[in-house]
């Protein structure tokens, strides 16, 4: 995989749609006020870390584990067994993409002399998520819009015709507040195992995956647990956001 992957088939509609969930999201959400750019530049940095994260880091340690995994068991084995002999390449999306956005809000809070309210380390992981999220979302909605994709599919395939935006919808909502649950663990002190919490459940979220491999779920199943975990991260940030704190950054 290549950077390039990424900014193939660029498509006005693929990219205004993503940007228009981030926003849904982030208005829900409500991370601060925005007074100040740095809430700005780290949703950009968070947007820029997308691709390098996945075709630096993830998809080679995904290629390196998933060999060595399959030259071990053997591929008819491998298959057989995949709901827990896939556990570790699909663990390594988890840790990878929720290291990539903690890592701004992680060099924010440095520079802060490690003291950073936690509505604050909430609120800027959730502006690195929603860009990682919407940059995620652009580029498979490209691929979409560029397979020829129009609201027809909808009136012929049903719910399956607009799966994928519905699926990119929540995603970038879980990417928004999966970093929202680790910024607030950082300022809280609590920064690796908030880290490792939110690494778990996108896990959880792509395990799914492995369950439609193994036939124990469908397409419609597997997007029914991708939206409910989803909407249960999200449901948990806001109520985090919920408590009192400044509303400004220093």
């Amino acid at each position: 995989m290549k950077i390039t992957d990424f900014f193939a088939n660029p498509s006005a509609w693929g990219i205004g749609v993503a940007i228009i969930f981030g926003v849904i999201w982030l208005a829900t959400l409500r991370p601060l006020k925005l007074r100040t750019s740095i809430p700005w530049i780290l949703l950009l940095i968070g947007a820029a870390v997308f691709a390098p994260s996945i075709a630096w880091i993830q998809a080679p340690l995904q290629e390196f584990f998933g060999n060595r995994i399959i030259g071990s068991l053997g591929i008819v084995y491998y298959q057989n067994n995949i709901l827990w002999a896939g556990i570790p390449v699909v663990l390594l999306s988890g840790l990878v993409q929720e290291g990539a956005k903690l890592l701004p809000v992680f060099g924010y809070w440095l520079f802060k002399g490690k003291k950073m309210e936690a509505v604050i380390g909430l609120s800027l992981g959730a502006m690195v998520g929603a860009g990682y999220g919407v940059f995620e979302a652009q580029w498979i909605l490209n691929s979409v819009f560029a397979s020829g994709w129009s609201l027809s599919a909808f009136q012929l395939y049903g719910f399956l015709g607009i799966a994928a935006f519905v699926e990119r919808f929540f995603t970038i909502g879980f990417h928004t507040a999966s970093a929202a649950l680790a910024g607030w663990g950082l300022a809280r002190g609590r920064g690796w195992q908030c880290y490792l919490l939110a690494s778990f459940v996108h896990f959880l979220v792509n395990y799914g995956v492995l369950l439609a491999a193994k036939g124990v779920f469908g397409t419609i199943q597997v997007e029914i647990w991708v939206y409910v975990i989803s909407a249960a991260v999200f449901g948990y940030a806001f109520w985090l956001r919920q408590s009192p704190g400044p509303e400004r950054l220093p």
